[in-house]
C-alpha cells in the first residue's frame, strides 16, 4: 500500500488561533482538496496525523471532531478525493504522551496499521513539529508553508529542521513535485522477466 501522511491544520485548511472547534470554522486553503484528489488518483492513500490539543483541553469533543471531518470528507469527496484515515493525538501539551509530535508516535501508529515501511513514506506538514515527527519516524519529510509555523528562512532552512527536508509552497505543489517525481521513478524501474 503506497500511503503519504499529512498534517491538517495550516497543510489541508485554513488554521486558525484557538482551533477549529465546529465544522463552520473549517475552510480548505486555495488547491489542497484537488491535491489530494490528484494524489489518490497517482495511487496513493492519504492518511493525516494531526495534533489536536483542543480536546485535551475540553474546547471541543470527539463528536466535534467527527462533525469537522465529516464537512472535509464531503468536500474532498465533491472533488473526487478521500483521506484514508485520520490519526490524532488528543492530549494537551503537557500530557507528556509519545504521540504528539514532534514525537513520532502517530506516523510509528500508521506504519503499524498499514504495515508500511516508513522510510519509503512522504510526509507533510507546516510546522518544526510536523517534519521533526516525520523524520524521527524514519519518513521522508516535506514542509509547506501554507500554516502558521512557515520559517523565516528556506533557503537553508534553519539548522533545527531535519537534514532532507524539502519545501514546497503548498500542498497542491508537493502533490505535482510527488507524483512527477513517482512517475518517473517508476517508469525507470526495471522491468521483471517476462514484462510485455
Amino acid at each position: 500500500m503506497k500511503i503519504v501522511i499529512v498534517d491538517r491544520d495550516g497543510t489541508i485548511n485554513v488554521e486558525r488561533e484557538g482551533y477549529i472547534q465546529t465544522p463552520e470554522e473549517w475552510e480548505p486553503l486555495p488547491g489542497s482538496l484537488d491535491a489530494i484528489a490528484r494524489l489518490n488518483h497517482a495511487g496513493f492513500h492519504v492518511v493525516i496525523a494531526a495534533n489536536m490539543p483542543g480536546l485535551g483541553r475540553g474546547l471541543f469533543d470527539v463528536s466535534a471532531l467527527n462533525a469537522i471531518h465529516a464537512r472535509m470528507n464531503k468536500q474532498l469527496s465533491a472533488v473526487g478525493g478521500r483521506v484514508e484515515a485520520v490519526f490524532f493525538c488528543p492530549h494537551a501539551p503537557d500530557e507528556g504522551c509519545n504521540c504528539r509530535k514532534p514525537l513520532p508516535g502517530l506516523f510509528l501508529q500508521i506504519g503499524e496499521r498499514y504495515k508500511v515501511d516508513l522510510k519509503n513514506v512522504h510526509a507533510v506538514g507546516d510546522s518544526i513539529r510536523d517534519v521533526q515527527a516525520a523524520a524521527a519516524a524514519g519518513c521522508v519529510p516535506h514542509l509547506v508553508l501554507t500554516g502558521m509555523g512557515a520559517p523565516a528562512s528556506t533557503n537553508p532552512l534553519p539548522p533545527e529542521f531535519p537534514r532532507g527536508t524539502r519545501v514546497h509552497t503548498d500542498l497542491a505543489e508537493f502533490a505535482t513535485t510527488f507524483i512527477a517525481e513517482a512517475e518517473a521513478a517508476a517508469q525507470s524501474a526495471p522491468k521483471p522477466p517476462n514484462a510485455p
